[in-house]
This record gives structure tokens, sequence and C-alpha cells, in this order.
């Protein structure tokens, strides 16, 4: 009987393998979950290489900006409303600048944007393209993250900075185009504008995002819930940050560049739009 036992071919489940080698079911149960853990172990390395990271980019980013589209609406209104009233209003009185701004700031743009300048929008204290870069990085980066984390105080943080970033904007627009300096203005900001603008308001729209969870949950489960809305958001900061890495670049190395035609810009601009709204298409993209 025994010898019978040993001939059979392989078994096909767990069960009649433990039966045909005789080895404790705990022994097997065991081997089982280790085999299964190594599987996964494997399976999420092989998730952190490129596929994985297209995956995001391409996938989970555009799908978890979609699933919060009315947080994107109402920011994308909090934002465009003041700068499209506020850069009215300052170009048809031009001293009104000085409510935003001081007089040295206001000075310091027409010095910038000027169509002498050897290089567009760069201080007086950055020397190279890439000291720019630098600082482009560290400003954009802030002020996504004074959008995202207003979020904490239920909202109204978000709604704020997404508004006064729209008044300033606005602002120093408006002034400019008074100023006759829109011909170097716009061509400087219409091309790195299509990812720095896109993630500022996504930023906003992930803090409104938190801020509702928090007022869902109550005070008593308010931690609770920043945690729930941060998970949900951690997706699109990844998204977020990249746009504003790209956004630095293209403003520093090209944005900047006065001896570049405009025309070259707003071509490359036009590209880069529907590039964005190309990758936000996540269900007519799948769709197709």
């Amino acid at each position: 009987m025994h010898g019978s036992r040993r001939s059979i071919a392989a078994p096909a489940s767990s069960s009649r393998w433990r039966a045909a080698r005789a080895y404790p079911a705990h022994l097997v149960d065991r081997l089982e979950r280790l085999t299964a853990d190594g599987h996964q172990l494997i399976y999420h390395r092989r998730e952190l290489g490129f596929a994985r990271l297209e995956q995001v980019i391409a996938v989970e980013f555009p799908a978890a900006v979609e699933t919060r589209i009315a947080y994107v609406a109402v920011a994308t209104a909090v934002f465009v409303l003041p700068t499209l009233i506020v850069g009215l209003l300052v170009y048809r009185q031009p001293e009104m600048i000085l409510t935003v701004v001081d007089a040295e700031t206001a000075a310091s743009c027409e010095e910038m944007y000027s169509l002498s300048a050897e290089s567009i929008g760069r201080g007086r204290t950055a020397d190279t393209d890439w000291m720019m870069f630098g600082h482009y990085i560290r400003n954009n980066i802030s002020v996504a993250f004074q959008c995202f984390a207003g979020g904490l105080f239920a909202g109204l943080g978000s709604l704020f900075f997404l508004g006064y970033n729209g008044v300033h904007s606005g602002a120093i627009g408006g002034y400019l185009t008074e100023r006759g300096l829109s011909s170097t203005f716009y061509s400087f900001i219409v091309t790195h504008s299509a990812f720095e603008l896109t993630a500022i308001v996504l930023s906003g729209a992930a803090g409104l995002q938190i801020g509702h969870a928090l007022l869902e949950t109550g005070a008593a489960h308010a931690a609770a819930g920043a945690r729930r809305g941060d998970r949900e958001s951690a997706v699109v900061l990844y998204g977020v940050t990249a746009m504003l890495l790209v956004a630095a670049a293209i403003e520093a190395f090209w944005s900047s560049a006065a001896w570049l035609p405009h025309p070259a810009k707003y071509g490359v601009a036009v590209v880069c739009w529907i590039a964005v709204i190309e990758l936000l298409r996540v269900r007519e993209r799948h769709a197709d």
C-alpha cells in the first residue's frame, strides 16, 4: 500500500500533497504562506521600476484627478476669477498695483520684463539660469504646499491661498499689460504655466478634499479624516510634484530666453497645454 501511494502522480491540491507526502498540516500551511509572501515581495519589487512609474503618471494620477473633479472645479474658479477681475481693475487703474505689492516690487517687475532685458523674468540676485531653476523649484513647491496644507483648516486655508495667488498674478499681469510689456510677459509665462498653474490648482483641490473629509468626520475624528484625505490625495501630490519640476525647468531655461522668438514660445506652449489636457483625459483615453 505504501508503494502504491508513492507511485501516484504529483497532486493538484495541497490536501492531496499532504496525504501523499504525509507532512504535518501546520508545516504545509506555513510553507504555503512563505511562498505567497515571497511572491508578493518579488511582485512589489518589480512594480518599483519604470512600468510602475508609467502606471502612476498615465493612469493613477489622472484617475485620482478625475474622481476629484468637483474640487478641481472649485479650486480653478477660486484661482481664475480673482486673476481676471484684479487684472482688469489694475489695467484700468495702474495705481491699484500698490494695494497688492509695494512700489519696489512693481518697479522690479517692470525691469524683469522690459523689452531690453537680457534674461526675462530673472531677478537681480540671480546670476544664472541654474540659480533661477532652484529659486523656481522652491517658490513653486512653497505655493503648492500652502494650497494643499491649508486644507487642514477645514479647506479655508486652501481657498485663501488660491485666491491670494490669483489676486497677485492678476495684479502683476494687469500692471505690466498697461505698461506696454505684455509681449515679453505673456510670452514668458505661457509655456511653463501649463504645468505650474495646473499643479497649483490641483494642490488646492487636494487641500479642499482634505478639508471636506475633516468636516464630514467631525472634530472627534479629525485626525482620522485627515489621514483618509491624505491617503486619497497622495497620488495627486506625486503628479503635482513632477509637474512643478517640469515647470521650473521650462521657466528657467526656456521661458527666460530673450533670444527666442515669441512665435516659437507660443508654439511650444500650445504643445504643453495639449499634453497636460491629454494627460488628464483618462476616461476618454481609455475609451479610445
